[in-house]
């Protein structure tokens, strides 16, 4: 079924980005976009997240209090939750899907690695001369695309390495040194691992299950960044001899000594870092309101759970790069009522109001709050600053995802090699079909 669907989406692709040089995603239909029975003018904006999640209701206050301020400017934004499904393909199938059938919403949220592919096939609007250089500064990162602003970013993202300070404690496994300034080595994470596993316990969760999505690729691309690899040419059109080098290689091997050593494995169970059976667990800030909120028998406070930087090998690397806003390229060429809300969305009041739901650092610089030295908010804002690398820019992300997620998958059985041999021609042939699409 999952190689049925990467065939759709891929089919979807090339015929949206023929579709991108008609009319259908020009002009012509309701150029003003539409209206309702009291004059306002509709925005539709759809979202990523099921309408019942605490993400999902944040996005809700901030749509209704954007409603009540421009009640008397004629301005409604309606929301629409299309919960990301079947191994998550369900959100981006639909985005294609309603692009092909010139029914884009007006605004929708997508995920930061897909702006090139995006953009490519038309789907996004070129918003650089809608946001000043002024306002762009604001931000950590942007989305861009050949030199053009194609979104702006919700919320920013770091991750690492959330443990149990009670089984550290009993152990006696001193990390106290380790910090986003000075973060351990690949060796000394192992050494960690190591202890952990000579007491019977679980080392890690690397989340090598996590491979039906984007949380692979998201949360281990960072260790073949810090090994010294690549995966794509700066030009994003080339793979052979950057994913398949020796250095990326280095970086997976590093993942795969991990599960030859018994210090992580795939059949970790999805709770069982919070219920006290594995020492670490690899994740971003959407785990802190977790661990804050839930799980009270295991971590009843910060006393009782960390979070630690991701370790680093001949460089030190960390994740970055999180949802997103993009104007659409759809049918309604008057984009004034539209702009509004995207700046409202974007703005420091929503960002902040966001990020207090999920967890993540505000996608504004003036949005950060002063977080306490040593906490996991901290630790992640300033890993971010210092380390946080994208994930790599090319038209045929989708494909490096894909892939990706199969060199993980296949790390326990195979070697690494062949896995990125297979998986750099799979995505060498991908490039060269999409470079070659006017």
């Amino acid at each position: 079924m999952k190689k049925i669907w990467t065939s759709i989406i891929a089919m979807m692709l090339v015929v949206a980005s023929l579709l991108g040089m008609t009319a259908c995603f020009g002009g012509g239909g309701n150029g003003d976009g539409e209206t309702d029975a009291e004059g306002n003018t509709i925005v539709k904006i759809m979202f990523h997240v099921d309408k019942s999640s605490t993400e999902a209701k944040a996005y809700q206050m901030r749509i209704d209090a954007f409603n009540a301020a421009y009640k008397d400017k004629k301005i409604k934004a309606t929301a629409i939750f299309q919960a990301r499904s079947a191994g998550a393909s369900g959100y981006e199938t639909e985005l294609q899907a309603k692009q092909i059938e010139g029914t884009l919403p007006d605004i929708i949220t997508f995920d930061a690695p897909n702006t090139a592919a995006y953009a490519k096939s038309g789907l996004l609007y070129d918003i650089s001369n809608l946001i000043s250089k002024e306002e762009q500064d604001k931000f950590y990162s942007l989305n861009k695309y050949q030199g053009k602003l194609y979104g702006l970013p919700i919320q920013e993202s770091s991750a690492g390495f959330y443990y149990n300070k009670k089984i550290f404690r009993d152990i006696g496994i001193d990390v106290s040194a380790y910090s986003a300034d000075n973060p351990w080595t690949f060796e000394q994470f192992e050494a960690v691992c190591a202890q952990l596993k000579s007491r019977g316990i679980t080392a890690v969760d690397m989340r090598l299950d996590a491979t039906m999505d984007e949380t692979a690729p998201y949360l281990l691309y960072p260790f073949i960044y810090a090994a010294g690899g690549s995966f794509v040419s700066d030009d994003g059109y080339t793979a052979n001899g950057y994913y398949n080098s020796a250095e990326t290689a280095a970086g997976f091997q590093f993942i795969k000594n991990l599960i030859k050593n018994g210090y992580t494995s795939y059949a970790i169970g999805n709770t069982d870092f919070f219920t006290g059976k594995v020492g670490m667990y690899l994740s971003s800030g959407w785990t802190i309101p977790d661990l804050d909120n839930q799980y009270r028998e295991y971590f009843s406070s910060r006393d009782d759970w960390g979070l630690l930087p991701y370790p680093k090998g001949t460089v030190a690397a960390s994740a970055t790069g999180s949802w997103s806003y993009a104007i659409t390229n759809n049918h309604h060429e008057d984009k004034t009522a539209t702009l509004e809300l995207l700046k409202w969305m974007t703005s420091a009041e929503s960002s902040r109001a966001i990020t207090d739901a999920t967890g993540m650092i505000p996608a504004r610089k003036d949005a950060v709050k002063d977080y306490a030295s040593g906490s996991p908010e901290y630790t992640l804002l300033k890993q971010l600053e210092n380390s946080g690398k994208e994930r790599p820019v090319t038209v045929a992300y989708p494909t490096f995802s894909l892939t990706f997620n199969q060199i993980i998958a296949g790390l326990g059985n195979s070697e690494v090699q062949p896995l990125l041999n297979s998986a750099t021609n799979t995505l060498q042939t991908e490039m060269d079909r999409l470079k070659n699409l006017k």
